[in-house]
């Protein structure tokens, strides 16, 4: 089963309130993601780490409901 936009939209919401995110559809079937996510959570966190807190964020939905996601992910200017 996909994870349609609204559902990825609202775990990423939930993790990341004040962030911008822009989601794309890379496969029009709602199971190829790319998430860019600017959050002034990720303020001084390494790359490896901001990917970490927002597969934690999808609460081990990856590889089950929501098969792939591009991450795009830093802090604001």
């Amino acid at each position: 089963m996909a994870m349609d936009r609204d559902t990825l939209e609202t775990y990423l919401k939930n993790a990341f309130p004040e962030a911008e995110i822009v989601l794309t559809d890379l496969a029009g079937d709602n199971d190829h993601w790319q998430a860019e996510i600017v959050s002034p959570q990720f303020k001084g966190v390494p790359r490896v780490r901001q990917h970490q807190m927002v597969y934690a964020a999808l609460k081990g939905t990856m590889g089950g409901e929501l098969h792939a996601l591009a991450l795009k992910t830093r802090a604001p200017d």
